[in-house]
């Protein structure tokens, strides 16, 4: 009986001991398991990008960036180009008829809007050249737009746009908000 009873301490004794490192075991860390369970945005990337853009069988816009960033599994999933990127934009007839450079742009998958930010430039093949610091494009509406200070320099137009403005994609229509500039020209040539 007293091998019995021994031996039941000496179980007892391991099963007490053994069940304790599984409870010390069990215990995670919380940045662990935060890393664990949250989302993660899954990042392609490429490098020396040529895109076309085309509509009905028609070439849009060429884009070319050195670095592009394609974000997936956000409730917008959008690219960044955060280097800079320069697009060329065709009218029905495959000619470009105007085009762009910005430091940084972000495309708006679900949106077909485009963010551009930082010294953006849109010249069309009259010379005429719009230029803010940040500018949104709408590939549905094919208009430039901006709440901020727009500039646009063409010939004998300068125009200084202090709260806005609005443009169509060939620059041949563009509203500002609170202008001020000069313009030389006649009645009708100020509404082009």
């Amino acid at each position: 009986m007293w091998i019995n009873r021994s031996f039941y301490i000496k179980f007892f004794c391991a099963a007490a001991l053994t069940g304790s490192f599984f409870l010390c075991g069990c215990e995670n860390d919380d940045r662990v398991i935060k890393e664990w369970t949250t989302n993660k945005v899954m990042v392609d990337e490429a490098t020396n990008v040529e895109s076309y853009m085309s509509q009905n069988g028609k070439m849009k816009a060429k884009l070319t960036a050195p670095l592009m960033l394609r974000a997936m599994k956000t409730d917008t999933p959008y690219v960044e180009f955060p280097l800079s990127l320069h697009c060329d934009f065709y009218n029905d007839s495959a000619k470009r008829e105007t085009w762009l450079d910005s430091r940084y742009g972000k495309y708006f998958e679900t949106l077909n809007k485009v963010y551009l930010r930082d010294s953006v430039i849109v010249i069309n093949v009259k010379g005429d050249t719009l230029r803010a610091p940040d500018l949104w494009w709408d590939q549905n509406t094919k208009l430039f737009y901006t709440d901020k200070f727009a500039t646009y320099h063409g010939i004998n137009k300068n125009i200084y746009g202090g709260k806005g403005m609005v443009a169509t994609q060939d620059l041949g229509s563009i509203i500002f908000n609170d202008v001020s500039g000069t313009y030389k020209g006649t009645e009708q040539s100020l509404s082009q």
